[in-house]
Protein backbone atom coordinates (compact mmCIF):
# COMPACT_ATOMS: atom_id res chain seq x y z
CA UNK A 1 0.00 0.00 0.00
CA UNK A 2 1.22 3.53 -1.22
CA UNK A 3 1.71 5.79 1.42
CA UNK A 4 3.04 9.47 1.39
CA UNK A 5 2.92 11.71 4.71
CA UNK A 6 3.68 15.16 4.60
CA UNK A 7 5.15 16.85 7.62
CA UNK A 8 6.49 20.39 8.28
CA UNK A 9 3.68 22.79 8.00
CA UNK A 10 3.07 25.42 10.25
CA UNK A 11 2.50 29.09 11.00
CA UNK A 12 5.09 31.23 9.92
CA UNK A 13 5.34 35.36 9.05
CA UNK A 14 5.53 36.42 6.06
CA UNK A 15 9.52 36.74 4.99
CA UNK A 16 10.07 33.20 7.15
CA UNK A 17 10.97 29.67 5.73
CA UNK A 18 9.54 26.52 6.27
CA UNK A 19 10.58 23.20 4.97
CA UNK A 20 7.82 20.84 3.84
CA UNK A 21 9.12 17.00 3.98
CA UNK A 22 6.90 14.04 2.76
CA UNK A 23 8.11 10.41 3.51
CA UNK A 24 6.84 7.84 0.95
CA UNK A 25 6.07 3.85 1.53
CA UNK A 26 5.05 1.32 -0.27
CA UNK A 27 6.45 2.32 -3.57
CA UNK A 28 9.93 2.17 -5.58
CA UNK A 29 10.50 5.17 -5.04
CA UNK A 30 13.53 6.50 -6.64
CA UNK A 31 11.58 5.41 -10.18
CA UNK A 32 8.86 7.97 -9.35
CA UNK A 33 8.38 11.35 -10.12
CA UNK A 34 7.12 13.71 -7.09
CA UNK A 35 5.33 16.73 -7.29
CA UNK A 36 4.14 19.31 -4.76
CA UNK A 37 0.61 20.99 -5.88
CA UNK A 38 -1.08 23.33 -2.82
CA UNK A 39 -4.70 24.63 -2.53
CA UNK A 40 -6.02 27.69 -0.81
CA UNK A 41 -9.47 28.61 0.41
CA UNK A 42 -11.86 28.68 -1.82
CA UNK A 43 -9.63 28.01 -4.59
CA UNK A 44 -8.60 25.06 -6.84
CA UNK A 45 -5.40 22.94 -6.13
CA UNK A 46 -2.57 24.26 -8.24
CA UNK A 47 1.01 22.90 -9.27
CA UNK A 48 4.01 24.34 -7.43
CA UNK A 49 7.33 22.03 -8.64
CA UNK A 50 7.96 18.58 -9.17
CA UNK A 51 11.51 16.82 -8.91
CA UNK A 52 12.24 13.69 -11.58
CA UNK A 53 13.94 10.79 -10.78
CA UNK A 54 17.53 12.62 -11.50
CA UNK A 55 17.08 15.71 -9.71
CA UNK A 56 15.87 18.08 -12.29
CA UNK A 57 12.78 20.27 -11.37
CA UNK A 58 10.56 22.67 -12.48
CA UNK A 59 8.59 25.13 -10.41
CA UNK A 60 5.63 27.64 -10.61
CA UNK A 61 6.20 30.68 -11.72
CA UNK A 62 4.79 32.10 -8.50
CA UNK A 63 7.28 30.03 -6.34
CA UNK A 64 10.28 30.51 -8.68
CA UNK A 65 13.42 31.86 -7.08
CA UNK A 66 11.86 31.04 -3.67
CA UNK A 67 11.03 27.21 -3.41
CA UNK A 68 13.14 24.65 -3.79
CA UNK A 69 12.38 20.85 -4.05
CA UNK A 70 15.06 17.87 -3.27
CA UNK A 71 14.91 14.54 -2.86
CA UNK A 72 16.72 11.77 -1.29
CA UNK A 73 16.23 8.65 -2.40
CA UNK A 74 17.92 6.53 0.52
CA UNK A 75 15.23 7.80 2.45
CA UNK A 76 12.53 7.61 0.27
CA UNK A 77 11.55 11.29 0.84
CA UNK A 78 11.03 14.48 -0.83
CA UNK A 79 11.45 18.04 0.53
CA UNK A 80 9.84 21.52 -0.26
CA UNK A 81 11.64 24.32 0.90
CA UNK A 82 10.14 27.40 1.44
CA UNK A 83 11.79 30.74 1.36
CA UNK A 84 10.56 34.45 1.62
CA UNK A 85 6.96 33.14 2.26
CA UNK A 86 4.33 35.67 1.56
CA UNK A 87 0.21 35.46 2.78
CA UNK A 88 -0.67 34.37 -0.79
CA UNK A 89 1.42 30.92 -0.02
CA UNK A 90 -0.97 30.15 2.54
CA UNK A 91 -2.77 26.79 1.51
CA UNK A 92 -2.38 23.15 2.39
CA UNK A 93 0.37 21.73 0.86
CA UNK A 94 0.23 18.13 -0.85
CA UNK A 95 3.14 15.73 -2.45
CA UNK A 96 2.64 13.38 -5.04
CA UNK A 97 3.78 10.65 -6.72
CA UNK A 98 3.59 9.60 -10.64
CA UNK A 99 6.07 7.76 -13.23
CA UNK A 100 5.13 11.06 -15.75
CA UNK A 101 6.80 14.11 -15.14
CA UNK A 102 4.23 17.38 -15.34
CA UNK A 103 2.83 20.12 -13.93
CA UNK A 104 -0.67 18.58 -14.01
CA UNK A 105 -2.82 16.42 -10.93
CA UNK A 106 -3.84 13.92 -13.69
CA UNK A 107 0.00 12.61 -14.33
CA UNK A 108 0.18 11.71 -10.67
CA UNK A 109 -1.17 8.70 -9.25
CA UNK A 110 -0.85 8.71 -5.36
CA UNK A 111 -1.23 11.77 -3.10
CA UNK A 112 -0.53 12.70 0.40
CA UNK A 113 -2.93 13.99 3.09
CA UNK A 114 -1.56 17.45 3.09
CA UNK A 115 -0.44 19.62 5.32
CA UNK A 116 -1.22 23.12 6.62
CA UNK A 117 0.95 26.01 5.76
CA UNK A 118 -0.11 29.44 6.93
CA UNK A 119 1.44 32.70 6.51
CA UNK A 120 0.73 35.84 8.49
CA UNK A 121 1.12 39.39 7.25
Amino acid sequence: QVQLVESGGGLVQAGGSLRLSCAASGLAFRQYVMGWFRQAPGKEREFVGTINWSGGSTYADSVKGRFTISRDNAKNTVYLQMNSLKPEDTAVYYCAAGFRYGTTEGQYDFWGQGTQVSVSS
